[in-house]
């Protein structure tokens, strides 16, 4: 069990000028703010990240800029998320010469109903077994065409010597089932704030939580309230985290957590067309519930 996937990490997003280039500047400004808030590390061209808008070359720099900017105790998970084993590989490979320390890997779907659990399995283990730094699997259906990860799948992947995790971002019971499946032996991390700590009082080792792009500090002293056994005040701080949660990424998505970085000072940014941005009324809306939250 590998130690360094406990904690709280960011899925970080990728902030674009008004035009829609990459503001490598700001986002070398938001990691001098991660890199001194304790946060335990990063998750890297995810879903946050905005990676399947990202062309090659512009997801490698991103990954340099973040593994630049990291405190040198901050692990960074970095996403290859492509339709074939071969690139896979190839940007895997990109991202272990970086400096990345896992990559995090998404079932392909374009060929979804031939992604049967053996077919999945290989494509898994075959990019493992190309590099050295260890791979996880995640479990989001909602970015693959509805793909989930069986028990099955997750169980078996278990067993694989370069393969030592899952994370899950699905809703429903599917976090559950692989921590009683798998938890004394793989790790398990929470992919959102809404399941996060009963996911750890579980078994899971950490969550990477999009809210802690904009408010570190408080999804860390959650993480810490439940790490020290305070289980009543872990509770009654994740009320508050469950509000921003929905506030925030519960009602736009990226486009949501992008103004909600701006609104904090952070380099946020506009999402990447045909994401839009978020409409005025909301923007009114969260900005409303950081101000009445006190965060702002």
């Amino acid at each position: 069990m590998d130690n360094r996937l406990h904690g709280i990490f960011a899925p970080i997003t990728t902030p674009f000028d008004n035009v829609g280039n990459l503001d490598l500047a700001g986002l070398e400004r938001n990691m001098a703010f991660y890199a001194a808030s304790g946060l335990h590390g990063y998750l890297a061209l995810g879903s946050n990240g905005e990676n399947k808008s990202l062309m090659y070359d512009e997801k490698l720099a991103v990954l340099r800029t973040i593994v630049q900017g990291r405190h040198p105790d901050q692990i960074v998970m970095a996403g290859s998320i492509f339709e074939s084993t071969f690139e896979t590989i190839l940007f895997a490979k990109a991202c272990e010469a970086i400096g990345a320390d896992f990559i995090t890997l998404l079932p392909p779907s374009y060929f979804k109903k031939q992604m049967t659990d053996d077919a999945l399995f290989r494509y898994f283990t075959d990019v493992a077994g190309q590099v050295a730094i260890p791979c996880l699997v995640y479990n989001a259906p909602q970015f693959c065409g509805g793909t989930t990860l069986s028990v099955d799948l997750v169980r078996r992947l278990a067993d694989s010597p370069n393969i030592v995790g899952v994370k899950d971002s699905s809703t429903g019971a599917n976090i559950g089932q692989y921590l009683l499946a798998v938890k004394d032996r793989f790790q398990v991390m929470a992919g959102s704030a809404n399941f996060f700590l009963e996911a750890f009082f579980a078994g899971a080792t950490g969550g990477v939580i999009s809210l802690a792009n904009v408010f570190p500090q408080l999804v860390l002293e959650l993480y810490g309230l439940a790490a020290s056994g305070k289980t009543e005040a872990a509770f009654a701080l994740n009320e508050k985290v469950l509000r921003l949660n929905q506030a925030v990424s519960g009602q736009g998505g990226v486009a949501a957590v992008k103004k909600a970085m701006d609104l904090a000072g952070l380099a946020g940014g506009l999402p990447r067309l045909p994401l839009l941005p978020l409409p005025a009324a909301a923007v009114s809306s969260l900005e409303a519930a950081l101000k009445t939250e006190g965060l702002i």
